[in-house]
């Protein structure tokens, strides 16, 4: 098994996916364990911002950048725009118990342990399949040619629960 831990950290693409791979994951946690929602907003985007160093890892270079461009920017703009829009009371942060962060810690080291096992133990099969040379247009011949409903519907809805949020917020206003 640490032979191919050995194998795995050899190449230097294997390591930049560990470290991307990290920080997606310790995005992740600071967001759900963060308190205030501005850090909050910071721990997502740089996990978004993770996630697309692994789509370029993986030559998908149109998911990268649209996942910069929507989820890291759009994204983590609107959290902030509704943050400022809403009213936050200042309430009082509950005192940490120090054996709920022990077994947070030992769960997740017991977690991280098992599904290393699990990947380090498993034969991947291999394919003959040639990637695309062009993943951008296969992308958008898709897009526009055989899911344009699809992808009209959920333009429709994003722009319907834009304006229900604005509803919301000025209700809360008044």
């Amino acid at each position: 098994m640490l032979d191919n831990l050995a194998a795995f950290f050899s190449s230097g693409s294997n390591i930049v996916f560990f470290v991307f791979a990290l920080f997606a994951i310790g995005g992740a946690i600071f967001m759900i364990s963060f308190t205030k929602v501005v850090h909050m907003v910071v721990a997502i985007a740089s996990s978004f911002i993770s996630l697309a160093g692994l789509y370029v890892l993986l030559n998908a270079e149109f998911l990268a950048f649209v996942q910069v461009l929507v989820y890291a920017g759009a994204i983590s703009i609107l959290m902030i725009f509704g943050i400022m829009m809403t009213q936050h009371k200042g309430e009082e942060e509950e005192p940490k118990r120090m054996a709920h962060q022990v077994l947070l810690v030992l769960g997740t080291l017991g977690l991280f342990g098992i599904i290393f096992y699990a990947v380090q133990s498993v034969e991947f099969p291999t394919s003959d399949v040639e990637p695309v040379a062009d993943n951008t247009l296969e992308i958008g011949k898709l897009l526009f040619n055989q899911y344009v409903i699809p992808f009209e519907l959920v333009s429709v809805l994003l722009t319907v629960a834009f304006i229900g949020a604005i509803v919301l917020a000025k209700r809360e206003e008044d």
